[in-house]
C-alpha cells in the first residue's frame, strides 16, 4: 500500500499524517475530523494544503496529533499534510510555499522567571 508521510510541529503539538489513495476521508487520533475539532471555526485552515493543490478527494488522510492545545494542533496539521504532499509530488511544492504553508511557525511559549507572575508581567510597584 502507498502512502506518504509528513510531520508536521507548532508549538507543543505533534502531528504525524499518512496519506493514502481513496476518497477524502479524514481521521485524527481515530475519530472524523469533525468528531475530533467539534465547532473550532479554526480547523477547516489544517485542511488548506489539499485544497491548495486540488487534491481533496483523492487522498485519505490518517492522522494522530499529541500535545498542546487545538489550535496548535490544527497549525501542526496544516504543516505535516503540506509536507506529505511535497512527498507525494515534489512540484507541489511550488504552490504550498508561496502560501506560507510549509514554513515551520517557530513561536513557543516563554518560561516563567522567578520573581515574575508570568514570563514578564512583575509584581504592581508600591513605592511606600
Amino acid at each position: 500500500m502507498e502512502q506518504y508521510y509528513g510531520t508536521g510541529r507548532r508549538k507543543t503539538s505533534v502531528a504525524r499524517v499518512f496519506l493514502r489513495p481513496g476518497t477524502g476521508k479524514i481521521e485524527v487520533n481515530g475519530k472524523t475530523f469533525g468528531d475530533y475539532f467539534g465547532g473550532l471555526v479554526k480547523a477547516v485552515s489544517a485542511l488548506e494544503p489539499l485544497r491548495r493543490v486540488d487534491v481533496s478527494n483523492r487522498f485519505d488522510a490518517y492522522i494522530t496529533v499529541k500535545g498542546g492545545g487545538k489550535a496548535g494542533q490544527v497549525d501542526a496539521i496544516q504543516l505535516g499534510i503540506a509536507r506529505a504532499l511535497v512527498n507525494y509530488n515534489g512540484d507541489l511544492r511550488a504552490k504550498l510555499k508561496p502560501a506560507g504553508l510549509l514554513s515551520r511557525d517557530p513561536r513557543e511559549v516563554e518560561r516563567k522567571k522567578y520573581g515574575k507572575h508570568k514570563a514578564r508581567r512583575a509584581p504592581q510597584y508600591s513605592k511606600r
